[in-house]
């Protein structure tokens, strides 16, 4: 018994599509495919995007400015985290974190479009511990002269509670300024091994270098805490953030 052919394709158009369809070319151009992928995907996920994720071409014309160009040297990597972690640490600072979470840290989203991985997660837990130990720095500094006498008639005014006038948004804002941090982080050498595409390679200031430095301090932070814990990453937070800011 011959199969009816549904009502809405002529005949002409069921001839043709009978004779141009060829499912075992499908299979064979499919697992052509897979093989070409895995073979791309030997290499680590920081130093190649996913297959899936690449543009077969470029949409937009190259800009016309200076080519940048990010660090790939492992040696100036680990050179950059011992200078950074080297005073916290029993030996290297670069001993501390595994090769693909030391690469992830100072990999910013502008980089290649985010496909090979960025620190935002880790920046924002890095963030968390910096202002923690920042608000305990503040609680423990000397107190304003207007509220170091005591007044027993004003219970607000305990010695207890001295403190609590240094935990104020002007003062943490001045204290972890991104300015600030960033400096922090070239005295580091952290500007050398960030990898970030600025939005004009000849203007690193207006595409909020200081930002992204600052982002990459939080986030190496965060990266210590998620696999030493949270006594070291807070104790990194301590002695190479806040203390050269001068908070003790």
């Amino acid at each position: 018994m011959a199969t009816r052919r549904p009502s809405f394709i002529c005949a002409s158009c069921l001839r043709t599509l009978k004779s141009t369809t060829k499912p075992q070319t499908a299979r064979q151009f499919a697992s052509t495919s897979i093989r070409s992928a895995s073979e791309e995907q030997d290499l680590p996920r920081w130093q190649q995007p996913p297959p899936a994720m690449k543009m077969p071409i470029r949409l937009r014309p190259e800009p016309r400015q200076p080519k940048w160009r990010v660090n790939k040297d492992e040696d100036k990597l680990n050179e950059a985290y011992d200078k950074f972690l080297g005073s916290v640490a029993s030996g290297r600072g670069s001993d501390l974190l595994d090769q693909e979470t030391k690469w992830l840290a100072v990999t910013h989203k502008s980089h290649s479009h985010g496909s090979l991985g960025f620190n935002d997660r880790l920046a924002y837990l890095g963030k968390r511990i910096v202002d923690l130990q920042a608000s305990l720095a503040l609680l423990s500094a000397p107190a304003s002269p207007l509220t170091s006498n005591f007044d027993p008639e004003h219970v607000y005014n305990h010695p207890s509670l001295e403190g609590l006038d240094n935990i104020s948004v002007p003062n943490k804002m001045q204290v972890l300024d991104k300015t600030r941090l960033a400096k922090l982080a070239g005295m580091y050498g952290l500007d050398g091994v960030v990898r970030w595409k600025p939005k004009k390679s000849d203007n690193l200031e207006g595409s909020g270098v200081n930002t992204v430095m600052a982002h990459t301090i939080y986030s190496i932070v965060g990266a210590v805490a998620m696999q030493k814990g949270g006594d070291l990453a807070a104790k990194v937070a301590r002695k190479r953030v806040l203390q050269p800011l001068g908070l003790r």
